[in-house]
């Protein structure tokens, strides 16, 4: 344990009261403290600040910082959060800093593993675990981007996150996206480790949002991140044969059309876009190799050779 790096965590929290307390849990029983968690109540009103000032008062290492109230919820409200509770930490040492969420639990090794994962390889920049949702749905590993980690919880090495300049503030989304990819385009390695999973205790998406327009929102966020549309095609059917079957994908599909026809601002770099398109290819051009050129069975028998839309759904996932 003394090997590993020391870590930071900053949590980025608006109205959070129903659910904080059991993350708050999930860290103070770490095997490996933070040397610093800061938890930035981004104009709670609705109890979260007396919750975090509780444990705070018990824990030294656990900071509460107050943002102004402000009328919307938004992902630049979460950058601007996240960079407030940076700040805080600016003048300790230490060599990983984490965005925790706070809706969600984990393992008390949890972090031990991420930072042990990090102290053996020093090109990972960005790394994470899969996360499992109160309706028990979690991404099938086999077919999604191992290199992605989920913005509920990303464990960046200190120097990959100045490289990357932080968190950009965009008000539609994608923050956690952006930051993953950027880290992949300055040479970094991104990855999310399956051995460990934390729970996830709200539908990603539906803190201000019914679980279907949140999946109209997600395919707006495609557009704007610059999604090919083949590519988005593919996404499209996988998530219809996910549930609730068919409306799933149909919704995602739909807000990615509509971003498109009304033009929606990407507010990321042409250069950015041009990697992650290539990276999307990339994929896709993987995914019907496999089929095209299978694996002998046992019995020196070749399995099917026509590649099949599943495999570039799932490649698109």
């Amino acid at each position: 344990m003394s090997k590993l790096p020391s870590y930071v965590l900053i949590t980025p929290a608006r109205n959070e009261a129903r659910l904080i307390e059991q993350t708050i849990e999930s860290v103070v029983r770490q095997t490996v403290l933070p040397l610093k968690w800061v938890i930035v109540s981004d104009g709670s009103t609705d109890g979260t600040d007396e919750i975090v000032s509780r444990y705070a008062a018990a824990y030294e290492w656990i900071e509460l910082v107050r943002l102004p109230e402000r009328r919307e919820r938004s992902f630049a409200g979460k950058a601007h959060a996240f960079s407030a509770g940076k700040a805080r930490v600016d003048g300790l040492r230490y060599g990983v800093i984490a965005n925790l969420d706070a809706d969600i639990t984990f393992e008390s090794d949890y972090f031990a593993f991420l930072l042990e994962r990090l102290s053996t390889d020093t090109r990972l920049g960005v790394i994470g675990t899969p996360y499992v949702e109160t309706t028990k749905e979690i991404y099938d590993y086999r077919y999604v981007n191992i290199e992605h980690v989920s913005g509920a919880c990303q464990v960046f090495r200190r120097e990959c996150y100045e490289a990357i300049g932080g968190y950009a503030a965009v008000k539609v989304g994608t923050i956690d996206c952006i930051a993953v990819i950027t880290a992949r385009m300055k040479g970094w390695k991104t990855r999310t480790f399956t051995e460990k999973v934390c729970l996830h205790h709200r539908i990603v998406g539906t803190a201000q949002a019914s679980p279907m327009k949140a999946r109209l929102v997600a395919g707006v966020m495609d557009y704007t991140m610059g999604n090919r549309p083949l590519w988005q095609f593919f996404r499209t059917l996988y998530q219809m044969s996910q549930k609730p079957y068919v409306v799933r994908g149909v919704a995602i599909g739909a807000g990615y059309v509509w971003a498109w026809l009304r033009r929606a601002e990407r507010p990321v770099s042409a250069e950015l876009i041009a990697f992650h398109r290539g990276e999307q290819m990339q994929r896709l051009r993987a995914a019907f190799k496999r089929r095209l050129w299978p694996r002998r069975t046992v019995a020196g028998v070749r399995e099917e050779s026509m590649p099949s839309v599943r495999d570039g759904a799932e490649a698109a996932h």
